[in-house]
């Protein structure tokens, strides 16, 4: 027997008093007060708490069997609390259900954890278990976040006249970033299709097409190794304009950001977002993703230790590296033992060779290498350090840019270990200017530093060839509290251009015409101007939620060994199914 539900167990209040009303759910507790028996009955919408009492022999007796996640139905009356007994944490805390009949639908065995929030369960028993993990509240209101932002984020676009096309997800294999997930073909002997890593290709073939706006939210994937805030499966938005420049990108994404926050979140964010560099972001905190929630702003001493006497500085900087400080706001009284167990951390946690300090004090500053530096030189450093009374300068040195990134890490290690980070704040800004290439030592070649398809600054076309290290991407990344949560650029859309980018990229005309031929030939019959952008969705919502990793906002997500522990995915197949496929696994697999 099933019965239609009057109403959620989020839904009553006081004015539905002497109601008569059905509910279903699960038990989420179960208290027995000698005679009478309450139970909080829990669906996706809330609690509410119904009560059997000893009038009613036979049904008293009956919820005396309920246990935690049996599924019931109950009829009944809607009574208001007694005074000492209403729940002000519930949103349902003034009434209570005083059940006439009840039905059971299903009977459960004992979870292998309480389903409740802050649950101190291993994440892989609750990965295991996942549909009972999606009971919790805090997952269930995550999950709902995210089904309203799929709701604002397509009537945005929608408003600006954008098309919501679906792109494959079967498509060519083009490794140039992460590796591809493969899958054989069966018709097709020895071929592969890849998953999409990104549209890419397809959302400019869409402007090549005319398209002119298009907008989709987009499986993607990528076989790379995992962590808190990475799954081989992601989603984004997938943004594309013709005719654009970064501004228009940057008004509309703004728009679309204070949009989001506005409705879900109830925050005014102010606009224009903040604009920084990629130089000036790697120089200031030691990141392309910078968290500007607190100071502490890196300091470039370099040009003052060229000759102070102390070797690991002077080598450092003949080489061309850096020596780099940020300043510890009122730390200069920690002792000796302290000081070496953060260089121990220091070392281990950023790779740097060691750590250099100098404590801050008005009668006299104490300097790690002091015996090797003049009282004037250490002055010199404190003040350039912005340092003060009680303060404690740390400093690295070696090359750079990496001495920046190990300065950056250790900005981020001492905001969190004092809290100086305003977990309120909602800092947006866009990383801009990029370097359009990077060299790989060990391939020995330049690699895109976004993707192969991304412009130079038109300023910069003519160093393309001699000195492409020297040139600016018209790229970008959208970041928010030291976390990118989108990225994009305007793109070549000139045949030519894009073969002198393969050719920096030492991909040779006959390795373009395989991997992009379809891409080059669709820009020879009229390319637009375009560019755009691509968000991660699973990413904001983590932030909007304030979840700890990306497994708490996804329904079915993947372990860090991209395992699913519940379907047991990967599996294993049989070998018809291999013969179809033409593979043969190797002898040791």
């Amino acid at each position: 027997m099933s019965w239609v539900r009057t109403h959620t167990c989020g839904d009553l209040r006081k004015k539905d008093i002497d109601q008569e009303v059905v509910l279903n759910g699960w038990v989420s507790s179960r208290r027995d007060l000698g005679g009478v028996i309450f139970i909080d009955l829990r669906d996706r919408y809330g609690i509410t708490q119904i009560v059997f009492d000893e009038s009613n022999k036979e049904l008293h007796s009956k919820a005396e069997d309920l246990r935690s996640e049996y599924v019931i139905g109950v009829k009944g009356t809607v009574l208001q609390r007694d005074e000492e007994t209403i729940n002000p944490a519930m949103a349902t805390g003034d009434i209570e259900i005083e059940v006439s009949e009840l039905t059971i639908y299903s009977e459960a065995e004992t979870p292998p954890f309480e389903i409740k929030d802050g649950v101190a369960t291993n994440e892989d028993t609750r990965l295991k278990y996942r549909y009972l993990d999606l009971r919790r509240p805090e997952i269930q209101k995550n999950l709902l976040l995210r089904s309203k932002l799929y709701h604002t984020v397509r009537s945005f676009y929608h408003a600006y006249n954008f098309a919501e096309v679906e792109t494959p997800v079967l498509m060519k294999s083009t490794p140039e970033g992460a590796r591809d997930y493969l899958v054989p073909s069966r018709v097709n002997a020895g071929k592969f299709f890849a998953l999409p890593q990104s549209p890419q290709t397809y959302k400019q073939l869409l402007m090549v097409s005319g398209m002119d706006r298009y907008f989709q939210i987009v499986k993607c994937f990528r076989d790379e190794d995992l962590r808190a805030d990475r799954q081989p499966e992601f989603t984004q938005i997938d943004v594309e304009m013709s005719f654009v420049d970064e501004e228009q990108i940057y008004k509309l994404h703004e728009e679309l950001m204070a949009t989001i926050w506005k409705e879900h979140l109830g925050i005014e964010l102010q606009t224009p977002f903040l604009r920084i560099t990629y130089r000036e972001a790697i120089k200031t905190y030691g990141s392309d993703k910078p968290d500007t929630r607190f100071g502490m702003k890196i300091h470039n001493l370099s040009d003052l230790l060229e000759e102070c006497g102390f070797k690991i500085f002077e080598r450092t900087v003949k080489k061309g590296g850096r020596v780099v400080s940020i300043t510890v706001p009122g730390e200069g009284e920690l002792g000796r033992g302290a000081l070496d167990r953060l260089t121990d951390e220091v070392v281990s946690e950023t790779g740097a060779a060691g750590l250099i300090y100098i404590k801050v004090s008005d009668d006299g500053h104490l300097c790690s290498v002091g015996k090797f530096l003049t009282d004037d030189k250490v002055q010199e450093m404190v003040d350039r350090s912005g340092a003060s009374d009680g303060d404690l300068v740390l400093i690295l040195a070696g090359p750079a840019p990496l001495v920046y990134k190990q300065m950056g890490i250790l900005r981020l290690m001492m905001g969190r270990k004092l809290g100086l980070i305003d977990t309120s704040a909602n800092n947006f800004l866009w990383v801009t200017e990029f370097p359009l290439v990077e060299w790989d030592k060990e391939a020995k070649r330049y690699l895109a530093l976004h993707h192969p398809f991304t412009s130079p600054k038109e300023d910069d076309v003519d160093k393309l060839e001699k000195s492409p290290e020297e040139v600016n991407a018209r790229a970008y990344d959208l970041v928010l509290n030291g976390s990118e949560i989108g990225g994009g650029s305007i793109r070549i859309h000139s045949s030519d251009l894009q073969k002198k980018m393969f050719k920096v990229l030492g991909i040779g005309e006959e390795e373009a015409r395989e991997k992009f031929g379809f891409l080059l030939d669709a820009f020879t019959y009229g390319a637009p101007p375009h560019g755009g952008i691509a968000l991660g969705l699973d990413r904001i919502v983590m932030l909007m939620a304030g979840a700890g990793s990306l497994r708490d906002v996804i329904a079915f997500p993947k372990n860090q060994r991209a395992q699913s522990t519940m379907d047991q995915s990967p599996g294993e197949v049989d070998e018809h199914q291999l013969r179809d496929l033409h593979i043969k696994l190797r002898d040791n697999i």
